[in-house]
């Protein structure tokens, strides 16, 4: 992908490594009379250019012009020596670091000269790879070919970018490419040729060259790189000239910028052992950043030998000052000498890292055999051995990758979070158990404690239910001596005495009792005392101790229940008590009027049997009550402050309704206007389910859902679905939403108001008596919608489907329970017999449930509705034989 870059920015945190060679020994005589250098003392110093020669075949043009001369020219590859020949006696001799002859393969260049810069730049390092020679002796070739018609022809940038992508990881490294040319002293964008005068830019602190308006585009591949390099060669100058057909009239330069992430501590060529130390003890990750630049430099010409003239002949001269201007600097670094005029080319400026600084750089200067350019090729071979003699401070570029620690610090603080969760997990485990040990033992202790005061009482309840029998007997026994003996004072006051004996027996009771509960409340203190030591032992108290104190508390509270039921105990007493005194002042009454029959001291023993008969005649039928009291007076009932009559005559009501005789009645006086009252007013649930009972029961005749709808009784049916959580009283309401989902007439009012949405949303409850309401409501709106589509009133999409019904019917048309099936089953083979719902049952997945009812239903009239309805749907079947499904 392409994009503008600004300037490469060098790294701010490096380590580099420099060497410098020492001053190459150079000699003062060539083998045969001429000057040349000797390389062999300088062979092993890292810094220092690289340089190879590169023979060019002869031509056809010289073949038959120079068919009687020799070339002027004899490699010697085995001993690394070139001989010029200056006439037929004469010649010098000139030494470097590869010959490669006229035969030498592409791949073999490309290992002698590149491959080593490759691996340079992939290890962090800058490099650069240039071809330098006479206009027509193949440094095009060399360097930049693609070999698309012959593989074994590409070329160095070619094979460089194999290389790369070979060596890399791409989901961590990356590789990004920019391709530029120098035209007339001027920078263009070979990737964009809009963009025709790039400035050059140098980062003060580092001197680092960039150039931040050319195109950099990331390599993912190699096909990507070759369509590169064909955009940029069809967009370089090139021209015809008397040496070269396609003679390449500006310098272009590839800068390829690789970025490669390494462990931290990993070696390095670098010598710097403290940083390198400081490294691998951080262990930090790094990113290495290296740029390898490939320079196809345009060919120096002779004018009067190329024939170039206008525009020909000034770019001619802009290629040989350029030329020039590298020539004088690497002239210079060679001598040592202090000013190096890098300023005077925008190509020794772009270069200025490969001769004198940072990069590891390699030459190939290419040559011809003529004898006619002897001069050219002399000038190419000096050129050659004065590049020898420059050396470079090969430096590596390494960034710590701040990106890849912070992920890594990040899994690191996950584990650690991770471990401590389970630490808390196993804290936690350990704390709930020794709380569900103390809890079992504080459960034992309060089992214990309840079953004994239980047993007292009873016990008490017993003790004093059999005293009051035995004091009946008594006063009964008592009554009937007095009858046979007649009424003196004697007996009376004799009798006088028992009662009182028994009443003190009873106190005597009474006392026990209480001393009983002296005794629980001091076993119940003791059990604080117990779970206080408890809670002390265990680590000074949780969340859950004082879960066990507050349960305390609450045994505590029923303990005080039970003194209040002592206290009614000893108010029974004393109600007791009174009745005695009563009873001895009747009977102090019956002697003195002396008309004391048996038959009326027989009533009060009968008191308890009448008062059981009024109970009874209490608990007559509604139907009676329905007659006896009459309706008015019942449903003024429903608005009674006692909440005992408003439940019991609501109760009344429902099942009055439950009868079809009584309903028009009930409508007529009232009464539903009464019962959507209570389901819009009283919060007490037994009052809303009975009442919405009631209503559906109401809901079952035609005329009365009318009355319901008139009302608002959709909306507060509505309300109480979306509030209730009972099972009952959803139920209820669902069955009178249910029932009035059957009326044609209510639907599009039943649904404005927010009935199909209440339906739908009681699925919550899960209660299969609730379901099953919800899917007979389901069926009876599906019913009547396509009785209404049949009949013309209906069009449109189903009602149901708006609301979102569909896929609640999908998953539940094979449910379990029958009630639920079927119901759901008949809503979806009446929601498919209309066309407009088809493409939303198929998109719904109801398609599938349709072939099945077809197929396995147990009852032969859904079956055979839903296949009829498969085979009479175009778009069913269309989807049937799409999926080769056969009904």
């Amino acid at each position: 992908m392409a994009s503008r870059n600004g300037a490469f920015r060098g790294a701010t945190n490096y380590k580099s490594s420099s060497f410098k060679s020492k001053p190459p020994v150079r000699r003062a005589a060539s083998l045969g009379g001429g000057g040349a250098a000797n390389t062999k003392g300088v062979s092993d110093v890292p810094g220092r250019v690289r340089v190879a020669v590169r023979l060019r075949p002869k031509n056809a043009e010289e073949s038959v012009a120079d068919a009687d001369y020799a070339d002027c020219v004899e490699l010697q590859p085995e001993l690394k020596r070139l001989k010029l020949r200056k006439n037929n006696w004469d010649s010098d001799t000139y030494e470097f670091d590869e010959l490669l002859t006229e035969i030498a393969s592409q791949k073999r260049v490309y290992e002698v000269v590149a491959k080593p810069v490759v691996e340079s730049v992939l290890d962090g390092y800058n490099g650069t790879v240039l071809a330098y020679g006479q206009t027509g002796t193949g440094k095009t070739f060399t360097l930049g070919e693609l070999g698309e018609e012959d593989v074994s022809d590409r070329g160095i940038m070619v094979r460089s970018m194999e290389g790369i992508l070979a060596d890399i990881c791409l989901e961590t490294d990356s590789v990004s490419v920019s391709y530029i040319q120098l035209y007339m002293e001027t920078i263009q964008d070979l990737l964009n040729p809009a963009n025709d005068n790039i400035p050059i830019t140098e980062d003060p602190r580092t001197g680092e060259v960039s150039l931040p308006g050319a195109t950099v585009v990331e390599i993912r591949d190699q096909n990507s790189f070759l369509d590169l390099l064909r955009l940029g060669e069809a967009h370089r100058f090139a021209a015809n000239t008397k040496l070269n057909t396609e003679s390449s009239r500006s310098h272009a330069i590839l800068m390829v910028q690789i970025k490669r992430s390494i462990r931290g501590g990993e070696p390095s060529s670098s010598d710097d052992e403290n940083h390198s130390q400081s490294v691998k003890n951080c262990n930090l990750p790094v990113i290495r950043k290296g740029k390898l630049v490939v320079v196809d430099l345009a060919g120096s010409e002779r004018v009067h030998k190329s024939g170039s003239e206008g525009h020909t002949l000034e770019e001619a001269k802009a290629i040989n000052l350029s030329l020039t201007a590298l020539g004088k600097c690497i002239n210079a670094l060679a001598e040592n000498s202090p000013h190096v005029p890098v300023r005077d080319s925008k190509l020794t400026r772009l270069l200025k890292d490969s001769f004198g600084g940072t990069a590891r750089t390699s030459l190939v200067i290419t040559i011809g055999p003529s004898p006619r350019h002897r001069g050219e090729t002399t000038s190419t071979i000096l050129f050659g051995q004065r590049a020898m003699k420059v050396e470079n401070m090969l430096k590596i570029k390494e960034e710590f990758d701040y990106k890849s620690l912070s992920k890594r610090l990040e899994v690191q603080l996950d584990k650690l979070i991770a471990e401590g969760e389970r630490r808390q997990k196993a804290f936690d485990d350990d704390v709930k158990r020794i709380s569900l040990e103390a809890e079992n033992h504080v459960s034992d202790v309060e089992r214990k404690f309840s079953n004994e005061l239980e047993k007292e009482r009873t016990k008490c309840q017993m003790e004093y239910l059999e005293s009051i029998k035995k004091l009946e007997e008594k006063w009964i026994l008592n009554q009937q001596n007095q009858h046979k003996n007649g009424f003196s004072n004697g007996p009376c006051d004799k009798e006088d005495v028992p009662l009182s004996e028994e009443v003190a027996e009873v106190k005597q009771l009474l006392q026990k009792e209480i001393q009983l509960r002296k005794a629980a409340e001091e076993e119940a203190n003791s059990l604080k005392n117990q779970l206080s030591q408890l809670i002390s032992s265990e680590g000074g108290g949780t969340a859950e101790f004082v879960r066990l104190h507050q349960m305390l508390e609450d045994e505590d509270y029923e303990k005080k229940k039970l003194q209040d039921e002592i206290t009614s105990l000893q108010s029974q007493l004393l109600q007791l008590t009174f009745e005695a005194d009563q009873m001895r002042k009747y009977i102090d009454r019956l002697e003195s009027e002396n008309g004391y029959s048996r038959s009326h001291s027989l009533t009060s023993p009968s008191r308890h049997s009448q008062n059981k008969d009024r109970e009874n005649g209490h608990k007559s039928s509604f139907n009676s009550l329905f007659e006896q009291v009459g309706l008015q007076r019942i449903l003024t009932m429903l608005e009674s402050e006692d909440a005992n009559i408003r439940i019991h005559a609501v109760k009344i009501v429902a099942n009055l309704a439950a009868e079809e005789t009584n309903q028009e009645r009930i409508v007529a006086a009232g009464g539903l206007t009464s019962l959507l009252m209570l389901l819009r007013s009283y919060e007490d649930e037994t009052v809303r389910r009975v009442a919405a009972g009631a209503i559906a029961n109401l809901a079952m005749n035609e005329a009365n859902q009318e009355h319901i709808v008139a009302e608002g009784g959709i909306s507060l049916l509505s309300i109480t679905a979306d509030d209730a959580e009972d099972p009952q009283t959803l139920r209820m309401v669902a069955g009178a939403i249910a029932n009035l989902c059957g009326n044609d007439k209510l639907q599009v009012k039943l649904r404005a108001e927010g009935g199909i949405r209440a339906l739908l949303g009681m699925v919550r409850c899960r209660h299969p008596d609730v379901l099953s309401q919800i899917a007979r409501g389901i069926a009876n709106f599906a019913k009547c919608e396509s009785r209404g589509a049949t009949q013309g009133s209906k069009t449109g999409k189903s009602l149901l489907l708006d609301d979102g019904a569909l896929p609640w019917i999908v998953q539940n048309a094979n449910n379990e329970a029958s009630p639920i099936r079927r119901h759901i089953e008949l809503a979806l083979c009446h929601l498919a017999q209309h066309e407009v719902n088809v493409k939303d049952l198929i998109s719904g997945g109801a398609l599938w449930e349709l072939v099945r009812i077809s197929r396995d239903c147990s009852r032969e009239d859904i079956r055979s509705l839903a296949h009829r309805t498969l085979i009479s749907s175009p778009t069913f079947q269309a989807e049937l034989t799409r999926l080769r499904i056969e009904i």
